[in-house]
């Protein structure tokens, strides 16, 4: 089959769901000269109209070229574009038409994406919930909210207790984390697994002092406690913590990964299949960690589309840890998208077995919402945290 259309589509309605990223998605439709159809998801964040724009740049790479050369059409771009590896809006342009490839790859031979890439390691996925705690301020909030995601079944679940501190963190600071933290810890039991969000916003300094505050509440990890790209920081902080380090969500190269695993910076991968380069990237990052025996719990927090084909993908390897979950605080029209493809019982996602990405993409949603790209509003809670909780009380 030859790539004969590639369109990208913004996804947008009034149903905002649990923070500003959550009110959009940006879904990539790939067309074959015999008229099968595949789906993609891309970023959108603060960058929908860059995105937008750079779908239909890197369009032109692979308009024409095989659909079932996944791997080499990857390759091909990738010798195109020059900054492929230093641009994010690229990177997530590609890994979108790639997920796109492989969902049509599936149905072209009536095969879910966990069959073509060796078959599933396990039939339910276990997941972690995020998104739960929208408007979370005292420690009373997210107890309350904690207590209801574990009556959904829930054992793990993820939270960003800093309020609005970016870079530092004073000791006012770190007494209320600490409460949120232990009002967290106390609502859910010692059985209940707690993730600390940190948003890779700390310089090295205030993380250590974090971590030294929250290491009696034996969380599962420590996600992005310092800047991405801070190795020293990183460095530093794993010097002198002895929390789990979890990053990954902002990689988008093999090569970049390297770079972090090579010197033990992390212990747990997150990379995103909408980023790092789709599946076709996503797999032999996964393989690169089981190397060095670091555990994967993919970033999946955008749409329904990134979910099902993380969800396939999570299936197949062994050295999944969890895979993050946004399902249930979804707006209800990502669920729809989907036909509600991918439901969460008990803290865990059944596999879908469907063709591709394992779930129809309902077109009628898609045709209903779609949008024209325009620029975000920045307001001082930024895009990426959950919404209403930049505060103190």
């Amino acid at each position: 089959m030859k790539i004969q259309e590639i369109t990208p589509f913004v996804l947008s309605s009034k149903e905002r769901g649990s923070a500003t990223w959550a009110s959009t998605m940006i879904v990539v439709k790939v067309t074959t000269s015999d008229g099968m159809i595949g789906y993609g998801e891309a970023v959108p964040t603060l960058r929908v109209k860059p995105v937008f724009s750079a779908i239909q740049q890197v369009s032109k790479g692979y308009l024409g070229k095989e659909v079932e050369r996944v791997e080499r059409n990857y390759h091909e771009w990738y010798k195109q574009d020059f900054y492929l590896s230093r641009s994010f809006e690229s990177a997530t342009a590609t890994s979108a038409i790639d997920i796109a490839l492989w969902d049509l790859v599936g149905k072209e031979l009536g095969a879910p994406i966990h069959r073509l890439l060796g078959g599933k390691f396990r039939d339910h996925v276990p997941v972690y919930a995020n998104g739960w705690y929208k408007d979370c301020v005292t420690p009373e909030d997210f107890a309350r909210e904690a207590k209801n995601v574990v009556k959904r079944g829930y054992r793990a679940m993820k939270f960003d207790p800093f309020g609005p501190y970016y870079d530092w963190i004073d000791e006012h600071g770190l007494r209320q984390a600490e409460e949120r933290v232990k009002a967290v810890r106390e609502a859910v039991g010692e059985e209940v697994e707690i993730l600390i969000e940190h948003h890779g916003r700390f310089n090295a300094n205030s993380a250590i002092e974090i971590a030294k505050r929250l290491e009696k509440y034996r969380p599962l990890f420590a996600e992005e406690p310092v800047h991405h790209e801070d190795l020293e920081g990183y460095r530093k902080y794993k010097r002198h913590s002895n929390l789990r380090v979890a990053m990954g969500e902002r990689l988008v190269s093999l090569k970049e990964t390297l770079v972090y695993l090579r010197e033990g910076l992390v212990d747990i991968l997150q990379p995103d299949l909408t980023n790092i380069g789709g599946v076709t990237v996503a797999r032999k990052v996964a393989s690169l960690a089981e190397a060095f025996d670091v555990e994967v719990a993919f970033h999946n927090a955008f749409g329904s589309i990134q979910n099902a084909v993380s969800i396939q993908l999570a299936s197949v390897i062994p050295n999944l840890l969890l895979l993050e979950n946004f399902y249930d605080w979804f707006p209800q029209w990502k669920r729809d998208l989907v036909n509600n493809g991918t439901p969460v019982e008990m803290g865990r996602v059944k596999v879908p077995d469907g063709p591709g990405i394992g779930v129809e993409v309902n077109e009628r949603i898609l045709e209903e919402l779609k949008t024209d790209p325009v620029a975000l509003e920045v307001v001082e809670e930024p895009v990426w945290v959950v919404g209403g909780t930049w505060k103190n009380y």
